[in-house]
């Protein structure tokens, strides 16, 4: 079963995507052009944030956010248990160490209440990860750092598009990340990613760190080649002004399911206050790998 058809998607916008991507093959900017400023505005303005910055995947996002935050050897990072494995994989790569804490049944997201009780003088952050569409209890997770003067970094990978008490998913903590992987809700040809956040001091970091760590041939910090491509750039500013026709398509198949499957299993339950983008629609069975089995 194939769960989703990237090439009718494809099909749906081909004329805008095709304009977009020709533009770029005729300025031959293909590192740093102008789609990427103009991605980058329009994602702010969506999210509601003063900075969105793009990088090569939601991975470099995520790793970006945590060495502008100079966390690294002797700091500990929070992340859920039940996760990607790019959650904890960053978290090394700065040279930190990474604690596990559990997540709740029915969102699948990090538990505040483990969180709180994993928070030792190490910890400098914690990475939410709002998976399979939903974002998890910042309101929560916010009250609780703010006591320990942690850093909430929201992993939007699965949530982008999502909201939280009208807030846009990206702009519910201190920083938030989202990935372009083809599977997304807002998604290119290949890898990408984006962080967003309001502190001016991270953002300048960050668009520093993406880039070697400098601008020009002036470079004063350690950094990495973290940019994304201009040709993917213009591929998301196509479908962009349809993620909410996207999105508004995802929340109705997903009732459609949730009415069907109700009595057989245990369906996505949305929290208050919550919209979910179903990233994917996730079911939970008492008798799991024998169904898998008998689906295939």
């Amino acid at each position: 079963m194939q769960f989703l058809d990237l090439q009718r998607q494809y099909a749906s916008y081909r004329e805008e995507i095709d304009t977009r991507m020709r533009r770029v093959l005729e300025h031959t900017r293909f590192v740093m052009g102008p789609e990427i400023e103009e991605l980058e505005q329009a994602l702010a303005a969506r999210v509601s944030v003063a900075h969105a910055i793009t990088t090569a995947s939601g991975t470099a996002a995520l790793e970006l956010s945590l060495r502008a935050l100079e966390i690294g050897p002797g700091d500990e990072v929070i992340a859920p248990t039940f996760t990607f494995v790019a959650s904890a994989e960053v978290i090394r790569l700065v040279g930190a160490t990474p604690v596990f804490v559990d997540i709740e049944q029915n969102s699948f997201n990090i538990d505040p209440i483990a969180f709180a009780a994993a928070v030792t003088a190490r910890t400098k952050a914690v990475i939410a990860v709002d998976l399979y569409g939903q974002m998890a209890d910042y309101g929560q997770l916010k009250k609780l750092a703010a006591v320990h003067k942690i850093t909430v970094i929201e992993d939007a990978a699965q949530s982008f598009g999502a909201t939280q008490n009208g807030l846009s998913s990206g702009a519910a903590t201190d920083i938030g990340t989202t990935s372009f992987f083809p599977t997304k809700t807002l998604s290119c040809f290949g890898d990408g990613g984006a962080l967003f956040t309001n502190d001016d001091a991270v953002a300048e970091r960050v668009r520093e760190l993406r880039t070697h760590g400098g601008q020009g041939f002036n470079y004063q910090y350690i950094g990495t080649n973290a940019r994304f491509d201009t040709i993917q750039a213009a591929v998301i500013l196509a479908k962009l002004p349809h993620f909410d026709g996207e999105i508004s398509r995802r929340q109705h198949l997903a009732a459609r399911y949730s009415e069907a499957l109700g009595d057989v299993c245990h369906v996505p339950s949305v929290v208050s206050g919550n919209t979910h983008v179903f990233t994917p629609y996730t079911v939970r069975l008492d008798h799991r790998d024998r169904i898998c089995a008998l689906l295939r």
